[in-house]
C-alpha cells in the first residue's frame, strides 16, 4: 500500500468471487494472529467462499475496500440467528489487512454495511467484538452509533488466555419505532 491519500485509492464494492483469496488471506492472519475471531485455525478455503455465497445469496452486504493493489479488508453483514424471529437482526464482521488498519478504512467499511443492511430492510445491527482489549474496533463502533449492551466474560480461550466477548448494538432506519 502507498501513502496515498484515501480518497484517491480507496474503491469498495461488492465482493466478487476473483477477491476471495486475498479476503481469505487477510481473514487467516486475524485467525492466528488476533481475538476478533474466535476461529483458531483459518477455515478451508472452500468454506470461507460458502460463507460467502449464504451471505450474498441472502442480499446482504458483503464488502471490499480496495486500493490500487487490490483488496485490503471486508466487511458485511450476517444474519445474528437462524430462528425467523431475529430476520431483522444483522451482525456485522470487518477485518482489514494489518498495513490498512488506522487510516479510516474501517470506519468507511462498516458505514457502507451499515448503508447496505439498511436497505435491505434490516432494523438492528450487533456487534459482537472479540477481545475487550480491542479498543480500536469498540471505539468504531461507537463512532459509528453503537452502544454498548453488554459484556460475555471469559467466553473464549485463545493463545493462552481468557478471551470477552463486548456486544454492541445500533438500530438500523427506523429500529423498533415501527413494525416492519
Amino acid at each position: 500500500m502507498t501513502e496515498d491519500t484515501l480518497e484517491d485509492i480507496l474503491a469498495i464494492r461488492s465482493a466478487e468471487a476473483p477477491d476471495l483469496l486475498r479476503l481469505y488471506e487477510i481473514y487467516a492472519w486475524h485467525v492466528l494472529h488476533g481475538a476478533a475471531s474466535f476461529e483458531e485455525q483459518p477455515p478451508e478455503r472452500a468454506e470461507f467462499e460458502r460463507r460467502w455465497r449464504a451471505v450474498a445469496e441472502l442480499g446482504l452486504p458483503y464488502l471490499v475496500a480496495c486500493d490500487r493493489s487490490g483488496p485490503i479488508g471486508y466487511a458485511y453483514a450476517a444474519p445474528y440467528r437462524p430462528r425467523s424471529a431475529y430476520r431483522f437482526t444483522v451482525e456485522d464482521s470487518i477485518y482489514l489487512d494489518r498495513a490498512a488498519i488506522g487510516r479510516g478504512i474501517g470506519r468507511r467499511l462498516l458505514g457502507a454495511v451499515i448503508e447496505g443492511a439498511t436497505a435491505a430492510g434490516k432494523r438492528q445491527m450487533l456487534a459482537v467484538i472479540g477481545d475487550s482489549a480491542n479498543a480500536a474496533s469498540v471505539g468504531l463502533h461507537r463512532r459509528l452509533g453503537f452502544t454498548p449492551v453488554g459484556t460475555f466474560r471469559a467466553v473464549g480461550f485463545k493463545f493462552g488466555r481468557w478471551v470477552d466477548s463486548v456486544l454492541m448494538q445500533r438500530a438500523l432506519g427506523p429500529g423498533d419505532t415501527a413494525l416492519p
